[in-house]
């Protein structure tokens, strides 16, 4: 009986979790570069002092989803977005190099630039710092050209690239930031052959059919799991009826 119950109760809990992954999806559904989680669950054996009798239920989040989202023209020279393969580096909070598929640019009063919550974009040898400029330009291979103060409009100075990096997919994890970073905790190198896409960002690649379903076949399962132990509290009560009549 109590077998019944632990895998019951089990399960009612990892369905909670499991609903609570789909719905951080469905909270990002617009927010630009999203890339959503995968949730599986599985059975786990239960091991202690004697033989591995009780099976319980266990979600987890065993990657990430990797396909691009769609992109979305805006027409702001300083909105780049990955076309094809690869990430932008930008520097986390923690000092730690992140990367991201797309941003929305801007320059702070220091000249740094920055992604639209502020995180310092990575160049070819630290955060990009942009001298005083009319204009700013952003080039397919992520080459930084400006134009400087009081020059004509066709006198273009490069000051910096965007660092674009490559790395294979599986050695990328996903933080609780919602940007991903090598597995070694290192800084990928960079590579020439990823381009950028000026004037577009990409969206979430979240599916909203696909996560409302999925919340909705959970909260079935969770109900089932409520009935479960329910019944076994009835089994368990009857049973014990019985022992007293005996």
């Amino acid at each position: 009986m109590d077998k019944m119950l632990y895998v019951a109760m089990t399960g009612a809990q990892n369905n909670t979790l499991a609903q609570r992954a789909h719905a951080n999806n469905l909270a990002n559904i617009s927010t630009s570069g999203f890339r959503r989680d995968f949730e599986q669950a599985r059975a786990i054996s239960s091991f202690g002092e004697s033989y591995p009798s009780r099976v319980y239920a266990m979600s987890e989040r065993p990657g990430t989803d990797f396909t691009p989202g769609s992109m979305q023209e805006t027409g702001r020279d300083l909105d780049v977005a990955i076309g094809g393969h690869g990430w932008l580096a930008v520097q986390a909070p923690d000092g730690s190099e992140a990367y991201v598929r797309t941003a929305s640019l801007n320059v702070d009063a220091l000249g740094v630039l920055r992604t639209g919550n502020g995180l310092p974009v990575m160049g070819n040898a630290g955060p990009v710092a942009v001298p005083p400029e009319q204009g700013i330009d952003i080039g397919q291979d992520g080459t930084i050209s400006i134009r400087a103060l009081g020059e004509a409009p066709n006198v273009l100075a490069e000051v910096d690239r965007l660092k674009l990096v490559n790395p294979d997919p599986k050695q990328l994890v996903k933080g609780a930031d919602g940007m991903m970073r090598l597995k070694s905790g290192q800084a990928e190198p960079a590579d020439a052959s990823v381009r950028l896409t000026s004037g577009f960002l990409e969206s979430s690649n979240v599916n909203a059919v696909e996560e409302m379903t999925a919340i909705m076949s959970l909260s079935r399962q969770f109900e089932l799991q409520v009935k479960m132990m329910r019944t076994a509290e009835d089994n368990a009560s009857a049973m014990a009826r019985v022992l007293q009549l005996s």
